[in-house]
């Protein structure tokens, strides 16, 4: 085993406690919005014996398990992290691994600098990814049936106003409706009043009851922080969830999504390939989007995980990542899971003691250990811990 530091990322949307209160901090009052495990190359978490997790991993690939190299080479496919975001992320969707290969081929071959500003797959892995919630968590995610939508415009009061946006919500069906829909209003131009006329609509049904007050309360907070920007417009196509602790949400590559508030667990494949949809000053790629983006109103579930005595596995599993939850119900030992595989163990509360022949480490909430494969592991405590393993 190898303890990990967590890597920190302080992008704008971040909360100034979330991680910190996790971790037992003080605040420092700056934006705090996520903490890496794993190796990534803009992230690559600090090990105890002085390199990091990229380096020892070069030295014993050995340690990601044969399944593991076979599929992937020396790399560790995963990434695992706490995310707790204040104000509402950029619309955003991740490719699969035939999409980021094209996508990433075609722009090394324009000569477009993986730095740039306007690359959108800096690497040719897919980015699906897990969250688990860990506070009352509330994201976008997956496209609205059209027609649903468009009965919450008109509840709004702004069906005849919004009539040359919104109108093949109703005469198209599925996918062409959204994507028509939403890359006009990626180009509103001298339509842009309509976005300022649908929250002067929205204000006044902040206290409707059911969607549509949700639907209301969506626009009004997200424009607080992204003023009058098309992109409400956009996040508006999308379902909206508000996840209780314990609740996950599994986003397939091509899912648009924007988390808004809170703080969660997310594991994810070790990737960097986001392409934008709106509420960021970034760069959108609207043909990237088009290749990328599912339009399709797919049903998106909310899972919790499933096993018994301490020991529970989520729903989600794709060849980069599976995600376990141990939460022991007595003080018997449990064997942390995936011993075929590398695995990074992050406690989220509680303490948990982490055990092998030879080696034993406690760890407190918001700590980690990189677990190698074929290393036995036992686990006493109380309170959760997250095991990321390989899918594969």
């Amino acid at each position: 085993m190898l303890e990990l530091s967590g890597v920190r990322q302080s992008y704008a949307w971040g909360t100034t406690d979330g991680i910190a209160h996790l971790l037992g901090q003080e605040s420092d009052g700056a934006p705090w919005a996520e903490q890496w495990f794993g190796a990534h190359p803009f992230g690559d978490s600090p090990t105890a014996d002085g390199e990091t997790l990229a380096g020892h991993l070069a030295r014993r690939p050995d340690h990601l398990g044969t399944a593991c190299i076979d599929t992937f080479g020396v790399r560790l496919p995963f990434l695992i992290k706490l995310l707790s975001a204040a104000t509402p992320l950029s619309l955003q969707a991740h490719p699969s691994r035939e999409q980021a290969r094209e996508g990433h081929a075609r722009e090394s071959l324009l000569g477009v600098p993986l730095s740039a500003a306007e690359r959108s797959f800096k690497d040719d892995w897919p980015k699906p990814e897990t969250i688990v919630a860990l506070s009352p968590f509330e994201a976008l995610v997956g496209f609205r049936d059209p027609h649903l939508t468009a009965d919450l415009f008109e509840a709004l009061g702004v069906g005849d106003a919004l009539a040359s946006v919104i109108r093949p919500l109703r005469d198209r069906e599925g996918a062409p409706a959204l994507q028509e829909v939403f890359l006009d209003v990626l180009s509103l131009g001298e339509r842009q009043h309509l976005v300022n006329e649908v929250l002067a609509a929205a204000v006044k049904h902040l206290d409707a009851p059911g969607e549509l007050g949700v639907f209301a309360r969506t626009a009004v907070e997200i424009d607080e922080s992204h003023p009058s920007d098309p992109g409400i417009l956009a996040a508006l196509l999308l379902n909206h969830f508000c996840l209780e602790p314990g609740q996950s949400l599994t986003l397939s590559p091509g899912i648009m999504h924007s988390y808004l508030r809170g703080t969660c667990v997310e594991v994810m494949a070790n990737s960097d390939n986001v392409l934008r949809g709106g509420l960021t000053t970034k760069h959108i790629d609207v043909d990237g989007l088009l290749q990328v983006v599912n339009f399709e109103p797919v049903p998106i579930t909310v899972d919790t995980p499933h096993g018994s005595d301490g020991t529970y596995v989520f729903p989600s599993r794709f060849e980069e990542f599976e995600l376990w939850l141990q939460q022991p119900t007595s003080c018997n030992e449990l064997q942390v899971p995936r011993d075929d595989s590398a695995r990074i163990a992050l406690v989220t509360s509680g303490e948990f003691r982490l055990r092998t022949e030879q080696h034993q480490v406690t760890l407190s909430p918001g700590h980690a250990v990189f677990i190698p494969a074929h290393e036995v592991v036992g686990a006493t405590g109380h309170g959760q811990m997250f095991i990321a393993a390989s899918g594969v």
